[in-house]
């Protein structure tokens, strides 16, 4: 058995997980094997092979279809749910069957959870919302919760929109903005709830090293703001105007049941609990975060 303790992740090769493996030696838990001693898994058959003989000190679960891409269809959205609830199923009871069990278990999660709340200020207690992703979250943490019950410590990170120019919302919305065709979708009042890459990656780090964090976070700015000002921040940033809006009748026909969920509801999250806790912001404000994107 390899005894030294590995970070294991899920989702390793996404933006988040790419970004966490640049700062940290991690152990990748893929779909496909990547070497002849490399553990993979298949979420959908409840397996994981190759972790037996290793020793896994924590594990950063990542994984999961992407909410953004493409049209929710029947087929996609039971995709969805099933690369986060039977993904996360899948890897708590691996966690809970082993006989050396990792310390902590840190576990994406989506603001998503709270549903459209218009301007209600959502702090870290806040209760669950109602629609698909509200539904979805909240499958998925309890999912994430059953880790506790075996001694490892759960930190589930109620992520935001990522802010980073190599993937995620903010690199298909670049491309359109830099022609000066950027603007707000929909009536542009629904909250933004925004947080840079460098702050998603940081507060993983601090919750594994973190013996005191446990239960829900959310992973957000300090900065709420509006979509309309989002984008207003973005055209400074690039220098050019932010004016042209996107309807919501059109975003609706491009994107269906994605848009009303995705794009035009909101959530206006405060990081409360990881400030207090200790966690230091490195992007607290707009501005300088979406100048450190696109510079």
């Amino acid at each position: 058995m390899d005894t030294t303790p590995a970070l294991l992740v899920t989702g390793a090769s996404g933006l988040v997980g790419t970004a966490l493996s640049a700062r940290r030696a991690v152990l990748p838990l893929s779909r496909r094997p990547s070497g002849p001693d490399a553990p993979f898994w298949n979420p959908a058959a409840g397996k994981v092979h190759g972790l037996d003989d290793r020793t896994v000190g924590a594990v950063v679960h990542l994984a999961g279809e992407s909410v953004g891409e493409g049209r929710w269809t029947a087929d996609k959205k039971a995709r969805i749910r099933d690369s986060r609830v039977q993904g996360t199923r899948t890897l708590v009871d691996h966690l809970r069957a082993r006989t050396q069990r990792p310390e902590v278990l840190v576990s994406a999660s989506a603001v998503g959870i709270y549903g459209d709340r218009g301007d209600e200020v959502i702090r870290d207690d806040a209760a669950a919302g109602t629609g698909f992703l509200a539904e979805v979250a909240e499958a998925w943490e309890a999912e994430a919760d059953r880790a506790a019950e075996v001694g490892i410590r759960v930190v589930k990170l109620r992520i935001g929109i990522v802010m980073s120019p190599t993937g995620g919302a903010l690199e298909k919305m670049l491309p359109p903005f830099r022609l000066g065709a950027g603007g707000p979708m929909g009536s542009g009042r629904q909250w933004f709830p925004w947080v840079h890459l460098d702050d998603v990656v940081g507060a993983i780090e601090w919750a594994l090293t973190t013996p005191s964090a446990r239960g829900a976070y959310n992973m957000v700015g300090p900065e709420p703001v509006r979509q309309k000002d989002f984008a207003r921040a973005l055209g400074r940033a690039l220098g050019r105007p932010a004016i042209m809006p996107a309807p919501a009748f059109a975003l609706r026909l491009a994107l269906g049941e994605f848009a009303d969920e995705g794009l035009l509801a909101g959530q206006r999250c405060v990081p409360e609990r990881l400030q207090a806790e200790g966690y230091a912001f490195q992007h607290p404000t707009l501005d300088p975060a979406l100048a450190a994107c696109v510079s």
